[in-house]
């Protein structure tokens, strides 16, 4: 992490923690008054990087794998302690919400100010257009909801890749558990992590692909569509995220799988 990410990261924290104004009145730049005027945000700058070698060393794949079920799987993650975000003002873990035997399930990017008070995820203005549009498509009571990572991010910023790799044992065994036909990837930070793709979601999005489990070989066709708070900024994006929805519930009921990265 560099040090502007790390910036920005602090501030983010420090402004959910209520702090709204400076000491001073003018600004000063105390890196020209002393070298050591940013010790913490050098100390978080020099912290070495989560690896898939580290998240295993902090148990997160044994526990997860642990757990019989999603009950004893949300306790897991509540106990787990190997993803920073639990460290940085989040209230609680966030970990589904919907049918335990689910034929879809949905995975957004992480928990906003709305999911980490209530406990459950996509609950504010974007997962209540969410649930809208599943109801609309018929889809209501056939899926399961979870994100990338089980801890509001600072601010409500993206996930970083190593903290979605923190959690991803995890959300794999609930994939594992739900056992679901078929998976949409809803936002960026979603497809891109999980489907281990660079391009945008504009260019993702209304494409089936093949998820791959990192733990286990599972394999599960994925589809990647728009964050509904991107739809509630671009209400014109609806149309494209409304195809999405009915071209999974159409395959839902048609059980058939289309090569990889084909388009719809």
């Amino acid at each position: 992490m560099n040090d502007r990410n790390a910036f920005h990261s602090l501030l983010a924290f420090w402004a959910d923690a209520g702090v709204d104004h400076l000491y001073e009145s003018a600004s000063r730049d105390r890196m020209a008054d002393q070298q050591d005027s940013r010790p913490a945000l050098r100390a978080v700058a020099a912290a070495p990087a989560l690896s898939s070698q580290t998240v295993d060393s902090a148990g997160g794949r044994e526990l997860a794998w642990a757990a019989a079920d999603l009950e004893a799987l949300a306790a897991a993650i509540a106990a787990y302690d190997g993803c920073a975000l639990k460290t940085q003002g989040a209230r609680q873990a966030v970990c589904w919400r919907g049918a335990p035997d689910a034929p879809v399930m949905v995975v957004g990017e992480g928990p906003g100010a709305d999911e980490d008070a209530r406990g459950a995820p996509f609950v504010g203005r974007a997962g209540q257009l969410l649930d809208r549009m599943l109801v609309a498509a018929g889809l209501e009571g056939r899926v399961l909801i979870t994100n990338t990572v089980f801890w509001r991010p600072p601010g409500n910023r993206t996930p970083s890749p190593d903290e979605q790799l923190a959690c991803a044992p995890f959300l794999e065994r609930a994939i594992d558990l739900v056992r679901p036909k078929l998976l949409l990837f809803v936002g960026a930070a979603a497809a891109k992590s999980l489907l281990d793709r660079s391009e945008g979601i504009l260019a993702l999005r209304g494409r089936w692909f093949e998820w791959r489990g990192r733990y286990s070989d599972l394999e599960i066709p994925a589809l990647p569509t728009l964050h509904p708070a991107f739809l509630l900024r671009q209400p014109s994006a609806k149309k494209k995220a409304w195809q999405d929805l009915l071209t999974l519930a159409e395959r839902l009921d048609r059980g058939d799988r289309p090569s990889e990265g084909g388009s719809v």
